[in-house]
């Protein structure tokens, strides 16, 4: 559907994009993730057609678009702010996109009232000026403003970062109903890793303009490519030396690389003994203990590594700050990664950025 082809993007002498070969499929939710500053919002630009790149073609469905204009791209674009017209109706902001293409005035009004019925807009709030409605109904009308012009790819651009976290949680699942819905073709930028797990069916996570992996948001997550996307997706406990030898010798068919750079995702480490599974026990003291409401985050220092865990708030007996503990791991579990290259260990890397 959506193919970048060695694209590069420079700024005078600063180059943003060095060279971006991506593949996006047809009706997929995909999802360039990454710090601020790592490109993801260039290579969508450079998509929607508002930044010309300096080398390399952009394809849909096949066909260049790279030197088309953005409104023949056929692609609808909400932006972070959301970019509304504070002085028009939400009728008019919607139908904004058909009046500039010059669409009869019964058929405008009828695809403005369809996809507002469609995003959840009442009648009433069609009349209304934009400045009246909350957030979320802001994002509706901007989405619609998007959709109304039936484009084969909608390009959203962090448009949940300016929301409070009840109120981002409650619209990423809407967006994502709305998306499944329509069956569109759907590029989401954000910064956010819990967004882009929870809602994406793949997610290229950038890094300084290059992608360091592509794949679903469990195969990311659990098998991260390389440390850098170890360290970004997630939270994970850094394991000394000392540690990664103890789970050795204990486990001796885990042969785990002591001189690696190695992690342990902090819901992988327990207070008890899994049921199933090879895990060595290694003890340590309770360095803290916070409480989160369902769980409570514990950092426990095991043989030279702050270990970072959750454990469920049952109404069991748990260990308190400065008392002894038994953290138990799977020695499986552990990610490693060259101290070199920052590339995995247990991942082949020439499967790491193929879409």
């Amino acid at each position: 559907m959506i193919r970048f082809e060695n694209i590069e993007v420079t700024f005078g002498g600063f180059t943003a994009i060095p060279g971006l070969n991506l593949d996006v499929k047809q009706g997929e939710f995909f999802t360039l993730l990454g710090p601020s500053g790592c490109g993801k919002t260039t290579a969508l630009r450079t998509l929607a057609g508002f930044i010309d790149p300096t080398a390399g073609d952009v394809y849909v469905d096949g066909k260049a678009v790279t030197r088309l204009p953005s409104d023949k791209r056929q692609v609808g674009m909400v932006f972070q702010n959301y970019a509304l017209f504070p002085s028009m109706s939400v009728w008019e902001n919607i139908a904004f996109g058909l009046r500039v293409r010059k669409e009869k005035g019964a058929e405008s009004d009828r695809l403005v009232r369809d996809i507002a019925r469609r995003v959840d807009l009442s009648e009433e709030q069609l009349g209304k000026n934009v400045a009246e409605l909350s957030g979320g109904q802001q994002q509706r009308v901007a989405v619609a403003r998007a959709l109304v012009l039936q484009p084969k790819i909608l390009l959203l651009d962090e448009p949940l970062s300016n929301l409070d976290a009840k109120l981002r949680h409650q619209l990423r699942q809407q967006l994502k109903d709305l998306q499944s819905e329509f069956g569109i073709t759907t590029v989401y930028v954000t910064h956010d890793q819990d967004e882009a797990l929870a809602m994406s069916d793949r997610v290229a996570v950038f890094n300084k303009g290059v992608v360091e992996q592509v794949g679903t948001p469990q195969s990311i997550y659990d098998q991260s490519a390389t440390e850098f996307v170890c360290n970004f997706i997630g939270d994970s406990s850094r394991l000394s030396p000392a540690f990664v030898a103890e789970l050795n010798r204990q486990s001796p068919s885990a042969a785990l690389d002591p001189a690696a750079n190695s992690y342990l995702r902090v819901e992988k480490a327990s207070l008890e003994r899994p049921a199933d599974g090879e895990a060595a026990a290694v003890e340590g003291t309770v360095v803290s203990r916070t409480y989160h409401g369902l769980h409570s985050r514990y950092v426990v220092d095991c043989l030279g590594s702050e270990l970072r865990l959750l454990v469920r708030e049952d109404g069991g007996a748990h260990p308190t700050t400065g008392g002894r503990a038994t953290v138990y791991v799977q020695p499986a579990h552990v990610l490693q990664y060259d101290p070199g290259t920052g590339a995995s260990l247990d991942v082949p890397q020439r499967e790491a950025v193929r879409p």
